[in-house]
């Protein structure tokens, strides 16, 4: 919104425009003689302005020999105020002024004053707007209001720099189009959205109750009964299809606000839209998709449970058949108010990244799971669809940052104890065809398909976990495909990486050395936990071609002997809660030291006695000294 407006005051000569600035700072009608042209003024903010902007008014001269200044004053002015007092000025309004702004390539609104009007004593003012204005309106849209004045009777002084302020500070050009006497489609579209979060309930009525939030949060002030009793009784006989009944549906919102734009009340509009953090241009604020949220290394984003509980609160509203699903049109609905799906969920196909029920709809639990693992990659994807889905901080003032929360660093993993994470993120990496695809299938309770299926993008699949002792925690696992050696060659990707799962095909004997090449590859992998995984173990277990067989290999290594699963066994989920448990606590997931820790009990109860008998010393020492 602007801060600053500047007034550019145009017309005839003779029309009265210095009478008009003095009668505004004076307070009265200046009647001794005046400069033809007078100084700028600056108006501060604090004197009653909308919005507290700044008002600066610059008197200008139309004779030829000004032509040079006025066209820069015009250049430089947010409105300009074109006043005319007679026939022949008016005349001059259609056939020089508005021609000659257009000429100057200026995109302003232009406010038209009909001055003196204590000299016509002719018509009211109802017909002057008729006969006069209407049709130079009708002609110029640029034209944005229209007013008569007097400056000798101090009539509508204020009233006409205030019309000025407004056009710039609540331009109606964005919200209206006079010419089809419709809102304009950005605006529509606009304030459907906010139509959308207003209907809390989304029943395509806003209620009462709901209406006075709405009055609350655009006005700051509360809805009057009889207010809005009149608001129904007025839409009501303009739509009667909007069923008032019920409250006020899309039509009869869309119908109230066209009211407000063509009876010149377009400041309502745009307090509604500011309230909702629209800008001139009729776009949300970029620091409010955006808001400034770092994550420092070593640590990652969650939500908190202000913005799980907005998540599920969102889940169970839109669920409208309560099967426990978001079916497409409950989907289409719920996102209704943003771009549609974040663009790295429609890259992964999704749902099919998370739980779903048998009918292929996105469950409760897996909604929450991919919201965690939206969060945990992209935190700024979260901050944006909680702004455009209407996230609202509990305390009313806090950026849609409080949603989300950041964990404590856990730069050093072989410390012993658990890492301060509810999401985890697993690499699962091994041979084409070692089944690490079925494995993520099994993880989020999809039936095992025998057709092989090579991956070629990295996949995810996020689901919840429960830990031993009731402790329930989000676990990505990420099959990285084709990529793979990108990626684990990317420290930052590894920094990010709670664990890796070494994963081989039991059954077939090459499988195990791609495990054994990739540690050799990439020697970094050392510094990340990891748990060994033998998948496909339903299959007769093979040798295989290796140096040494995987037991051996992680013995000697010093880590835990491999891990033996199959996604058709029951029990695959303990390999789910073993890999969630080992990033929660992933000093048990590194190599054990061969030699144990050194008792030094002895050694501390030598160095105790010690002391003890040199303190001794000392004293008797002390005492025969004084005693002599």
């Amino acid at each position: 919104m602007a801060t600053a407006v500047r007034i550019c005051v145009c017309g005839d000569e003779g029309t009265g425009k210095s009478s008009l600035i003095a009668s505004l700072v004076k307070d009265v009608f200046v009647a001794n003689k005046i400069q033809s042209v007078l100084p700028i003024i600056t108006i501060p903010p604090n004197t009653g302005t909308p919005e507290n902007v700044t008002t600066t008014i610059v008197d200008t001269s139309a004779r030829p020999q000004d032509r040079t200044t006025l066209r820069k004053e015009i250049r430089k002015s947010n409105v300009i105020l074109l006043v005319y007092s007679d026939h022949y000025s008016y005349e001059r309004v259609a056939l020089f002024w508005m021609p000659y702004f257009r000429s100057l390539g200026v995109n302003v609104p232009v406010v038209l004053c009909a001055n003196k009007s204590d000299l016509t004593s002719d018509g009211s003012t109802a017909q002057v707007f008729e006969e006069e204005m209407l049709p130079v309106m009708a002609e110029f849209r640029e034209i944005d209001s229209c007013i008569r004045t007097s400056a000798k009777e101090h009539r509508n002084v204020v009233e006409v720099f205030y019309l000025c302020q407004k056009a710039v500070t609540h331009p109606v050009a964005p919200l209206y189009d006079h010419k089809e006497s419709q809102l304009k489609p950005a605006c529509v579209e606009a304030l459907r959205r906010i139509f959308y979060l207003s209907d809390k309930d989304q029943d395509g009525y806003l209620n009462d109750r709901e209406m006075h939030e709405f009055q609350s949060k655009s006005f700051e002030k509360p809805l009057l009964p009889e207010e809005l009793e009149n608001i129904k009784q007025t839409v009501g006989k303009a739509v009667p299809s909007s069923g008032t009944d019920k409250g006020l549906d899309l039509t009869g919102f869309l119908y109230l606000n066209k009211l407000y734009a063509e009876k010149g009340r377009h400041e309502t509009i745009w307090a509604i839209l500011r309230k909702h953090h629209y800008t001139d241009s009729l776009s949300l604020e970029d620091s409010f998709l955006h808001p400034r949220f770092d994550v420092p290394d070593y640590a990652s984003a969650e939500l908190s449970p202000a913005g799980y509980r907005f998540f599920m609160d969102l889940f169970l509203t839109f669920d409208k058949d309560n099967d426990g699903g978001l079916n497409h049109q409950e989907l289409a609905a719920l996102f209704a108010p943003t771009p549609g799906l974040p663009s790295s969920w429609s890259e992964a196909s999704f749902p099919s990244s998370t739980v779903r029920n048998e009918a292929g709809h996105i469950t409760l639990q897996g909604w929450l799971a991919q919201w965690s693992m939206t969060t945990f990659l992209e935190p700024k994807t979260t901050l944006e669809y909680l702004a455009y889905l209407g996230f609202e901080a509990p305390n009313g003032r806090d950026l849609t940052t409080s949603a989300l929360k950041i964990t404590k660093a856990r730069k050093r993993r072989r410390r012993p104890g658990r890492v301060e994470r509810n999401v985890v993120l697993c690499y699962l990496v091994g041979s084409p065809g070692a089944g690490k695809s079925s494995l993520l299938d099994a993880f989020l309770n999809r039936p095992f398909d025998s057709l092989y299926h090579p991956t070629i993008k990295p996949r995810r699949a996020v689901n919840s976990v429960e830990l031993h002792g009731g402790k329930q925690c989000y676990l990505i696992l990420e099959e990285l495909g084709e990529l793979e050696p990108a990626i684990l060659d990317n420290q930052a990707k590894l920094d990010a990486c709670d664990l890796i799962c070494y994963a081989y095909d039991s059954s077939e004997p090459d499988s195990f050395s791609h495990v054994v090449e990739l540690r050799k590859r990439f020697p970094q992998l050392d510094e990340l936990p990891a748990i060994y995984t033998a998948l496909k173990a339903d299959r007769d277990k093979t040798t295989q071609r290796s140096e040494l067989q995987p037991d051996a290999y992680t013995s000697a290594i010093n880590m835990n002997a491999p891990l033996h699963v199959s996604v058709t066994w029951n029990s695959i989920s303990e390999l789910f809660v073993a890999l969630a448990e080992a990033a929660t606590n992933p000093s048990t997931a590194f190599p054990k030291s061969d030699e144990p820790e050194p008792d030094r009990t002895s050694l501390y109860l030598a160095l105790g006695a010690t002391s003890c008998a040199a303190l001794a010393a000392f004293m008797i020492w002390r005492r025969s000294t004084s005693s002599v």
